[in-house]
């Protein structure tokens, strides 16, 4: 029998893998099961990326910038099928609790199926301790969903919010499971084209309306540079006083210098 573990209160069994029939397996799934060892594949004019068998690449921008009272987190809205895009509106911005929300990066089931496991978990932790989980330990649930399915799961995610804890604050989680507290964080294949201009631009103990615009420009930037990344922009602010989550249409980017 399996010992039990703890997190934030809540009671929970030792391992978190998920059914790989619900994960791997699902339909429309980017990243399909290959037990291929990743070392074997070699990069070629027909498979440049090193994807395994029936494996597609995707792409996406995603970004999250906390600021003094909360956090802004910014994403692209082309869902891609490898040189296919497959849809330009789609939300990779979704909430996971009240004052918590995710950015997410990879494939969309996967890391929707994810979402609704770690928004399911800190439902639970707020009924059972009566009080808001904090942004850390929704980043470390959806960690160690990653990190024991890894070999399954094509997913990277940026997590964000606000508690009374560490007021604003964001917390990376790339492809692997590893899960790191950042000043700032970007994600997806967009990323590679603004991190000379984030460096740049970002400062310590910004103000809501300087974070609202680095990540509308940096977004911009890598929409106007990368490929797989497109369509509209849409972000979500949060702060204690509540959420406040808009979009930017495609012919109002605020590219340029």
């Amino acid at each position: 029998q399996s010992s039990a573990g703890f997190v934030g209160g809540t009671t929970m069994s030792a391992s978190l893998r998920l059914p790989h029939h619900q994960i791997a397996m699902r339909p429309g799934s980017m990243a399909q099961p290959n037990h291929t060892s990743q070392c074997h594949l070699q990069a070629s004019d027909d498979n440049p990326y090193n994807l395994r068998k029936g494996e597609l690449s995707s792409g996406t921008t995603i970004m999250a910038v906390p600021f003094d009272g909360g956090v802004v987190l910014g994403a692209d809205s082309r869902s891609s099928t490898g040189t296919y895009v497959a849809t330009k509106i789609a939300d990779k911005i979704t909430q996971l609790h009240d004052r918590i929300w995710i950015c997410r990066s990879g494939s969309a089931s996967d890391t929707q199926a994810l979402s609704d496991y770690v928004r399911h978990y800190l439902g639970q932790l707020a009924i059972e301790t009566g009080r808001p989980p904090t942004v850390k330990t929704a980043a470390h649930l959806m960690r160690r969903l990653i990190y024991e399915n890894k070999d399954h799961l094509m997913a990277g995610v940026i997590i964000g919010g606000w508690d009374a804890v560490e007021g604003g604050s964001v917390y990376n989680i790339p492809l692997g499971g590893s899960c790191m507290k950042m000043p700032f964080a970007i994600g997806g294949s967009g990323s590679t084209y603004i991190y000379g201009l984030v460096d740049s631009k970002f400062k310590e103990g910004m103000g809501k309306d300087e974070a609202l615009e680095l990540v509308k420009k940096s977004i911009s930037h890598a929409m106007a540079r990368d490929g797989s990344s497109g369509g509209v922009i849409r972000y979500v602010v949060v702060m204690e006083q509540g959420n406040q989550k808009e979009f930017i249409p495609g012919n109002a980017l605020p590219y340029g210098p």
